[in-house]
C-alpha cells in the first residue's frame, strides 16, 4: 500500500525537472540517492512512532504542540494533502484530453468527475485503499520498465545519455529539497498506516523501502526520460515514446492509489482539526476542495509547491519525533490520562526555529529543519 502511495507521476515530473538540470552521472544519481535517504530515514522514524504509540500523526501532534496548538499542524498537513489531490486530479484530466484529442473545454467537467471519483476508495477506508494498491503497483512497475527500456534504446543503450543541464537552473540544495519535498507531507503522516503494523520491523522496514525505493525510482525514471528527450513533463515523454495509449490505464491506477491515500490523510487531519468522527463527510469535503484547486490551475504550481513542502513540513516531524523519544522516552501516556496543555510552547517554538533554519540557513533545507527542530525542542524541554 505504501508503494502504491509513493508511485506517483508527480514524482516523475519532479525528476524530469532535475534530469534537464544536472548531469545524470554522477551528479543526479548522488542527488537522488542522498535525497531519498533523507526522506526514508525521516519517514521511517515517524513510522516507528506510529507503530509504538498506535496513534495517528494528528494525535501525536497533540502531545507535541498542545490541544489547540496541534490544530495548526492539522491545518498545515491537511492543506498540503489537498494540494497534491488537486495536482493528481488535474494531471489525469490533461493526460486524457491529450490522448483522446478532446476539446480543452471538457477539462473542467472531467476534473470534477475525477475529483469526486478518486475519493471513493478512501471513503470506504483502509481496506479499500489496500485493495486498489494490490492492482496498481504491479501495473505501474510494468509502465516503468517499458518507459525506461524505450528511453535506453532511444539513447543507444545508454551511450547517448548526456544531459544538457541547461534547461533550468537549480542549485544542489534546491534539487535535494525537491526530492524530499515530493513526499515529505504524506511521509510525515505515515503513522496513519504504521499504527496498524504487526511489528516494529514491518513498520520501519516497509516505510523505508517504500519511500527510499519507491520515491527514488520515480525520480530516477522521470530524470532518465528528461535526459534522453529533453522534456521535463512525463506526459510528453510518454507521448514521444509511443506509450501514452498503453500507459494511460496504468497512470490512472497509479494516480488513483496516491489520490485515495492523500485524501485519507486529509480526512484524518481534518477530523482531528474539527474534533469530529464524521470521516466520510470530511473526505468528501476535502475532495471537493482539491477539485476546485485543480480547476484553478494547480498543475502549473508543482515545483514551487514541492520546494515549500520541503522547507515547512520536515520541522513538524522533527518536533513530533523529539517529543516522543526525548520528552516521553518512547512511550506516550494514554490520551485522557494526562491533561495536555492548550499550547505546548516548546514544541511551537522548536517548529518555528526549524522552519527558519530550513528557509534561510545554509546547507540542505529539509535536513536543517529536522535537525534544528529536534535540537531546539530537546533544549527547551530541558530548560522548562
Amino acid at each position: 500500500m505504501l508503494l502504491g502511495f509513493t508511485f506517483f507521476s508527480a514524482t516523475m515530473w519532479g525528476g524530469g525537472n532535475l534530469g534537464v538540470a544536472f548531469p545524470l552521472w554522477p551528479d543526479l544519481a548522488a542527488i537522488i540517492l542522498c535525497g531519498s535517504t533523507i526522506l526514508a530515514v525521516y519517514v521511517a522514524g515517524l513510522g516507528y512512532v506510529g507503530y509504538k504509540s498506535g496513534l495517528s500523526t494528528a494525535l501525536s501532534a497533540r502531545f507535541a504542540f498542545g490541544e489547540l496548538g496541534s490544530r495548526w499542524s492539522d491545518a498545515l498537513l491537511g492543506f498540503t494533502q489537498i494540494g497534491w489531490y488537486a495536482w493528481g486530479t488535474a494531471t489525469i484530466t490533461i493526460i486524457l484530453t491529450r490522448l483522446l484529442d478532446l476539446d480543452t473545454r471538457l477539462q473542467a467537467p472531467l476534473m470534477v468527475c475525477f475529483g469526486l471519483a478518486f475519493c471513493l476508495t478512501a471513503y470506504i477506508g483502509y481496506r479499500g485503499i489496500a485493495a486498489l494498491s494490490r492492482v496498481s503497483v504491479p501495473a505501474m512497475l510494468l509502465l516503468i520498465v517499458a518507459s525506461v527500456s524505450v528511453a535506453l534504446q532511444d539513447a543507444g543503450n545508454g551511450a547517448a545519455l548526456l544531459p544538457s543541464g541547461t534547461a533550468c537552473a537549480l542549485t544542489l540544495p534546491e534539487a535535494l529539497t525537491i526530492v524530499v519535498g515530493t513526499f515529505v507531507s504524506g511521509g510525515t503522516q505515515v503513522a496513519n498506516w504504521t499504527r496498524f503494523a504487526g511489528s516494529a520491523r514491518i513498520a520501519v522496514g516497509s516505510t523505508f523501502l517504500a519511500f527510499f525505493l519507491g520515491n527514488g525510482l520515480m525520480i530516477a525514471v522521470g530524470a532518465v526520460g528528461a535526459a534522453v528527450y529533453g522534456l521535463s513533463d512525463i506526459v510528453e515523454v510518454l507521448a514521444v515514446q509511443g506509450l501514452l495509449s498503453a500507459g494511460v490505464l496504468m497512470l490512472f491506477l497509479n494516480i488513483w492509489t496516491t489520490q485515495d491515500n492523500t485524501i485519507y490523510n486529509f480526512s484524518v487531519a481534518g477530523c482531528h482539526l474539527f474534533r469530529t468522527e464524521r470521516r466520510r463527510l470530511v473526505t468528501f469535503a476535502g475532495a471537493t476542495t482539491g477539485t476546485l484547486l485543480a480547476l484553478l490551475g494547480m498543475y502549473d504550481w508543482l515545483i514551487p509547491y514541492m520546494t515549500l513542502l520541503g522547507v515547512f513540513i520536515p520541522p513538524l516531524g522533527g518536533v513530533i519525533m523529539a517529543d516522543f523519544f526525548i520528552r516521553h522516552r518512547g512511550r506516550y501516556p494514554a490520551l485522557g490520562e494526562v491533561a495536555t496543555p492548550r499550547f505546548n510552547l516548546p514544541g511551537l517554538a522548536a517548529y518555528a526555529a526549524g522552519s527558519i533554519a530550513a528557509l534561510v540557513g545554509p546547507g540542505i533545507p529539509p535536513v536543517n529543519g529536522i535537525v534544528v527542530a529536534c535540537l531546539a525542542y530537546a533544549c527547551l524541554v530541558r530548560l522548562t
